[in-house]
């Protein structure tokens, strides 16, 4: 390893030994690459209490810096969540590997026989706040699509992730897989941020996962090309043909479940004919759960209530705080959530078919749901194992990255002496 005071150095030296180990793991066998999973699951699990000791380590670090509740709920590992790493890591091994797979298959009447198969990225970088299960995720999931993965974690997170790190590199090495496929810059120096985004002699796309700040840096200063995974400003509507139980369930989930994940509900549009119906139910409810309630308009008159200023809507609170606004039918929803939402994931509860198809016809969001909360925007939920994050943008990858999100494709063409006339 290089000097660690020489950030460039060192960053190449991380660059090149991940090259050299994309192009050993393109071609790994399916087996090897399960092993390495499995492995690292059960690294993970018999060194649960050294990564817990770790986490605790950073946790007393945040709370000495201030963090908020909402990111120090990020950032705290339990017993239970990191089973629930472990269980990632065991559901990505037990997946199809995407390497190989035929997309597309046909025959020209030239005689040539053309296929479309998924491949490797090459190296991926993943640049990550507090969130120390990124770590195992990215890992897991770059392994499984065969790419080489350097991991940048947020300093808050440090040495919890140097712990889960070394277990991904401790699966590796029982498969037989070089131990480079996965690296951890291994400081907390911003300099190693801003070399990773313009190594493109070695990294071939850049993941950023975390709050505007980052995700803005990311896209402004790379050089390298970026999987954009923007602000989660996740809208509810509640439509005049709500059902209320469900309604009810829904909105109190999509807010208060955590609040400090991307798929948390940031902003609650109510229809007049719901709220003429039911009263501010909605949004009794989410005052009696403990949650800040800024409400614009008549929902203002609701007692408890903040009054709504224009800048709570089209915010990522990240806390116990939600913006509330009454709406005058779907096609209003629709204009309010193109206006302010970030393409995440918006929700309507209806029971009505016809507006349904509206709402997932006309919004553009990478996750569209109906009657179901916004936390589901998971790629565990979505059944990929894991996520290496919610792709907002509309290139290549969109809604949850998981391994196959992770591959590009090539084609290849087989012919019999075949010339062209």
């Amino acid at each position: 390893m290089k000097d660690m005071d020489d950030i460039p150095a060192l960053m190449r030296d991380i660059g090149a030994r991940a090259k050299v180990a994309a192009s050993d793991l393109a071609f790994a066998a399916p087996e090897r690459k399960y092993a390495a999973l499995i492995g690292a699951a059960d690294a993970v699990w018999s060194n649960r209490q050294a990564i817990l000791d770790a986490n605790c380590e950073d946790m007393d670090l945040g709370r000495d810096k201030g963090l908020t509740p909402a990111m120090l709920d990020r950032l705290d590992l339990t017993e239970a969540r990191l089973r629930g790493v472990v269980d990632g890591l065991r559901a990505v091994a037990e997946q199809p590997d995407p390497v190989g797979q035929v997309i597309a298959e046909w025959d020209r009447p030239t005689g040539l026989n053309i296929r479309r198969v998924r491949t490797p990225i090459g190296v991926v970088g993943v640049i990550y706040e507090s969130r120390p299960n990124v770590t195992a995720d990215a890992g897991a999931l770059c392994l499984k699509s065969g790419n080489a993965v350097i991991l940048r974690g947020g300093s808050e997170s440090f040495h919890t992730s140097t712990a889960l790190h070394d277990c991904l590199v401790e699966g590796l090495r029982q498969a037989g897989l070089p131990a480079d496929a996965i690296q951890f810059v291994p400081t907390r120096d911003r300099a190693a941020v801003t070399e990773l985004l313009r190594m493109v002699e070695y990294v071939d796309v850049i993941v950023p996962r975390g709050g505007k700040g980052l995700v803005g840096l990311v896209q402004a200063e790379a050089r390298v090309p970026v999987f954009a995974h923007l602000e989660g400003i996740c809208h509810v509507y509640a439509d005049r043909d709500a059902d209320l139980d469900k309604a009810r369930r829904v909105v109190l989930n999509a807010k208060t479940r955590r609040t400090g994940i991307c798929g948390a509900a940031e902003c609650l549009l109510i229809d007049w004919q719901f709220y003429t119906k039911h009263g501010p139910v909605l949004v009794e409810d989410l005052l009696a759960a403990g949650v800040e309630v800024r409400a614009e308009g008549e929902l203002a008159k609701v007692p408890g209530t903040v009054r709504a200023t224009p800048e709570d809507f089209g915010r990522e609170f990240l806390d116990k705080i939600i913006a509330v606004k009454l709406v005058d039918g779907v096609d209003q929803a629709i204009a309010h959530i193109r206006r302010y939402g970030s393409s995440h994931t918006e929700a309507i509860l209806t029971e009505n078919d016809a507006t349904a198809e509206r709402f997932f016809t006309r919004l553009d969001s990478a996750i569209l749901m109906r009657n179901a909360s916004t936390q589901f925007a998971d790629g565990g939920e979505f059944g990929m194992g894991a996520e290496i994050g919610i792709a907002t943008g509309k290139l290549h990858a969109r809604g949850p990255v998981g391994a196959e999100q992770l591959t590009s494709f090539k084609y290849l063409v087989t012919g019999d002496g075949t010339i062209r006339d």
